[in-house]
């Protein structure tokens, strides 16, 4: 049965923790990580593609940083769609090289998308969302003191700068990339898309969109069947990295919910993915999503790997 999927690539599918951060690096991850893309493409199925930004736009923000007194630093909202274009150009190479490898006649294209957030959202006063590279605590001090940066520790990992993360309400784009779907394979909502507010005009504003949530809205408004979020897990699991750690092959929305509020999932890590594919399988009756790992995307459509979550 063929489907249509949008898929949500986490940073595992875009840079190797262990690589050097360069360009070539990235386009070479993005090269294997388009190979599994690839393989649901050849089985069939209309793909929308999604992708976060996290470490990318926070690199380019130190390079804003480090080069200030000769060069006016650019905006969070900028720095976002610089991250849309580098990776969107990435994701575009690799992909119409596996495509044309596998002599299937389709071709990728990324929009540089604008998603609307409300000017009074709360999470203006409360950053929770992380960017950029991990520091150590004695690292994080300095940061807060001499920047003013607001730190956190994300998930045992170290510690990294939040910025404000506002729900994605419209996809500006979103008539423009309905009507590429049938004939491209879109990328789309890159590290959850522009944040704009709605004044006389669409104005950018200083934060970044949670990447699941917005794929989460992209799938709504496309009606898609699955949500696939891809990570670094073939699973979610409770108690994780706990003795008494388990995985799960399903779930309820009832009991996502449950688990939530229980604390299971970390927030920077993996709490917005159980957050967005509650919200998705909740829309209508019929949708699932389906947190897996990358490299078996393929298997978890068809019931062999991941964790679906549905009514």
């Amino acid at each position: 049965m063929f489907m249509k999927i949008v898929v949500a690539l986490g940073g595992n599918a875009l840079q190797e923790g262990k690589k050097a951060p360069t360009a070539l690096e990235q386009l070479n991850i993005i090269k294997e990580t388009s190979k599994h893309i690839c393989d649901l493409i050849e089985e069939g199925h209309q793909l929308v593609i999604a992708h976060g930004n996290g470490p990318q736009v926070g690199r380019i923000l130190l390079q804003n940083e480090q080069s200030k007194n000769e060069i006016p630093p650019m905006s969070l909202d900028v720095c976002g769609a610089m991250t849309q274009g580098m990776i969107g150009y990435h994701l575009q190479q690799a992909i119409g090289e596996e495509l044309q490898l596998r002599n299937i006649d389709k071709k990728a294209i990324s929009i540089v998308t604008q998603v609307v957030v409300d000017k009074n959202d709360k999470a203006f006063k409360n950053p929770t969302k992380p960017i950029g590279q991990f520091y150590s605590k004695e690292e994080a001090d300095i940061l807060i003191e001499e920047k003013e940066y607001t730190m956190t520790e994300d998930a045992g990992r170290g510690y990294r700068r939040v910025v404000p993360s506002p729900v994605p309400k419209e996809i500006v784009e979103i008539d423009v990339i309905k009507k590429l779907v049938d004939e491209y394979i879109v990328i789309t909502v890159g590290g959850g898309g522009i944040p704009v507010i709605k004044e006389n005009t669409l104005k950018g504003v200083e934060a970044v969109i949670d990447k699941d949530l917005a794929s989460e809205k992209l799938a709504e408004d496309l009606d898609a069947d699955i949500l696939l979020i891809l990570t670094a897990v073939e699973k979610v699991a409770l108690n994780f990295g706990k003795k008494d750690e388990m995985w799960l092959d399903s779930v309820s929305v009832k009991e996502a919910n449950r688990f939530v509020a229980e604390g299971h999932f970390a927030k920077g890590s993996m709490l917005p993915k159980i957050n967005a594919a509650v919200k998705f399988a909740s829309s209508k009756k019929g949708r699932k999503a389906i947190i897996a790992s990358l490299n078996k995307g393929s298997d978890a459509v068809k019931g062999k790997s991941g964790t679906v979550v549905e009514i």
